[in-house]
């Protein structure tokens, strides 16, 4: 089991837009741990034909499915369904690529997603996708990302006589796939960065019916 998932009292904070961690009421004697890095390995390295935003949706989505029947390129899956979408809209593509698709034999697959802004994920989620090596997309300043890790750290807290942990994310390691080489690896430091610019997270995930 995850640890994120196997702990009894946990508190996971994302807090994009304020002070970044709030220590909820009642938590007292905080004990922080080193930063520490989570990855997911072995992405592919795919560059998007042109800067064009539906070709980076594309590309980006072919990243974190990793499946060429599925998406997104010709006679995949949600080939139509990535074309009928906003591109500058990740909640949109979240829409559009959900629910029952046929891949090109006509066998079918349930896509599920699921959109969230920034104000309504969280630190743990994040990191627990992260671990399992599941990489969602980010939207930055209307630009599409893959999320490839977080910088984080652990800290815990005395809660009456119980111990909480609060997750607090440092910064996204982020993937520009419009770009190869240096360019394409992007930080998100939010300490630096307009968080306000954040527009929300997407994460996909498909199977056989």
């Amino acid at each position: 089991m995850s640890r994120l998932r196997a702990t009894s009292s946990l508190v996971t904070v994302l807090c994009l837009a304020g002070t970044f961690a709030v220590i909820p009421s009642g938590l007292q004697g905080q004990v922080a741990y080193p930063e520490k890095e989570v990855l997911v390995h072995d992405l592919p390295v795919l560059v998007a034909r042109s800067s064009d935003p539906t070709d980076v949706v594309k590309t980006s989505l072919d990243i974190i499915i990793h499946k060429k029947s599925v998406c997104c390129g010709k006679d995949s899956a949600l080939e139509d369904s990535v074309e009928r979408a906003d591109p500058k809209s990740l909640k949109d593509v979240a829409e559009k690529l959900k629910g029952r698709q046929l891949l090109s034999d006509g066998r079918p697959i349930a896509v599920t997603t699921e959109f969230l802004t920034a104000a309504e994920v969280n630190a743990g989620h994040i990191i627990y996708m992260l671990e399992n090596q599941h990489a969602p997309l980010m939207e930055w300043n209307s630009q599409v990302y893959v999320v490839r890790g977080v910088t984080y750290v652990e800290s815990e807290y005395n809660a009456e006589g119980s111990i909480s942990k609060l997750f607090t994310i440092h910064a996204f390691l982020l993937e520009d796939v419009r770009y190869s080489g240096a360019r394409r690896q992007v930080v998100f430091d939010r300490t630096k960065e307009n968080a306000g610019q954040v527009q929300g997270f997407l994460s996909v995930a498909w199977q056989m019916q």
